[in-house]
């Protein structure tokens, strides 16, 4: 007899804890759309980069309004907030506030401090810093990378660009593709990939006026 109470007691035991203390599983590939988490896997970086482009290109055509010398159709846009490995160097369309392509590029070696995503910049000759500000791409010229294109600060932070030698330019470390690492380091230059750089002369070379570039962090 006192088995079979107990046996009862068991079994209401095991029907409450089930009734009322439901484990919820992890979803699995086989769960409704509705009971899964949306995917956030990098949102809030493209997000966020999206917004700091945007903002560059709103403050680039005022500037350019302002400054008519300088095309208003194209600008070159370089987040350096974002790490060395991911596409940073942006064409941006003003017409169609839209980016038109995308790629890698290097910072200087001197920026480095050690700290993972943590760079510094600055102006000084034999820094080895990339400047922060606004550029205006000037001429094109054969150098020890190849063909080149002379860079001029518009900006009290980079205003000693071109006495610096800082120019736009291609080499061969650079990879085209984004990895998971950082890529290597240039002498101050915002240096590109060898199949990046005929992307960048092509819209040079066709715009009528300068373009402009901008580095910001």
């Amino acid at each position: 007899m006192k088995l079979i109470i107990l046996a009862a007691l068991i079994l209401s035991a095991i029907f409450f804890f089930t009734r009322f203390h439901v484990v919820s599983q992890p979803a699995t590939k086989h769960s409704r759309v509705e009971d899964q988490e949306p995917a956030k896997a990098e949102e809030p970086d493209t997000l966020i980069s999206y917004r700091r482009y945007s903002e560059k290109a709103r403050q680039l055509r005022s500037y350019i309004a302002k400054h008519p010398a300088y095309d208003a159709h194209t600008v070159f846009l370089v987040d350096m907030r974002i790490p060395s490995g991911n596409k940073r160097f942006f064409v941006y369309d003003l017409d169609s506030s839209r980016v038109l392509t995308s790629g890698l590029v290097a910072h200087g070696s001197g920026c480095e401090t050690g700290i993972a995503d943590s760079l510094v910049f600055g102006n000084v000759p034999e820094s080895y810093r990339s400047s922060l500000g606004r550029y205006k791409i000037g001429y094109s010229y054969a150098g020890m990378f190849g063909k080149a294109y002379k860079l001029y600060g518009l900006d009290p932070t980079n205003s000693k660009a071109f006495d610096r030698l800082i120019v736009l330019h291609r080499y061969q470390c650079v990879p085209d593709e984004e990895q998971d690492f950082p890529i290597c380091n240039s002498l101050g230059c915002p240096m590109v990939s060898e199949n990046f750089f005929p992307v960048l002369e092509e819209y040079i070379e066709k715009a009528k006026k300068p373009l402009l570039l901008e580095i910001y962090y």
